[in-house]
């Protein structure tokens, strides 16, 4: 438990968040501009999550925090990584056929918030839902987003407890 707070203190922690989101965009686009897999509505929305956790770990390596800065920020990773798993359950699920959804080509964004509009390169919705590319040994992307998304989950609610409790 020491070690995980230990992890959770560390500015490695928020770099290796940092990086790993970058890593995921930068494969995203890799994937929409050089092998022509274009993104649906809920590409889009695991897009803006990733985003989302990428400006917060920036955010957590520039501000210096306390016991509770640190505390919130990693409570802010942990709702912020739930967010991430629920749209990569969205996406494997219409892949595989679990649930039918209306997946529409508009991003679904309020007006305030029109990455769509603002950022057309990256948020952008170009095709619609129900397919993800193999990725590696016949594993599609909605594959490893649904790993990946659980995977960051899970550590992020460990380090968010072992914070917790060892700061009492």
């Amino acid at each position: 438990m020491q070690n995980l707070k230990l992890f959770s203190q560390s500015k490695s922690y928020w770099a290796l968040i940092l990086v790993g989101g970058l890593a995921m965009e930068a494969a995203a686009l890799y994937y929409q501009y050089v092998l022509g897999e274009w993104p649906c509505v809920l590409c889009i929305h695991v897009r803006i999550w990733v985003f989302g956790f990428i400006l917060l770990a920036l955010l957590a390596l520039l501000i210096r925090h306390s016991g509770w800065g640190t505390r919130i920020f990693h409570l802010m990773n942990s709702l912020l990584m739930l967010g991430f798993v629920e749209r990569s359950w969205q996406v494997l699920a219409i892949e595989r056929g679990w649930i039918f959804g209306d997946c529409t080509m508009e991003s679904g964004l309020p007006t305030w918030f029109a990455l769509d509009k603002w950022f057309p390169l990256i948020f952008e919705v170009q095709t619609s839902c129900g397919y993800t590319p193999f990725i590696i040994f016949k594993i599609s992307m909605a594959e490893i987003l649904m790993a990946t998304s659980s995977g960051l989950l899970l550590l992020s609610l460990a380090l968010l407890i072992a914070h917790s409790l060892t700061e009492r």
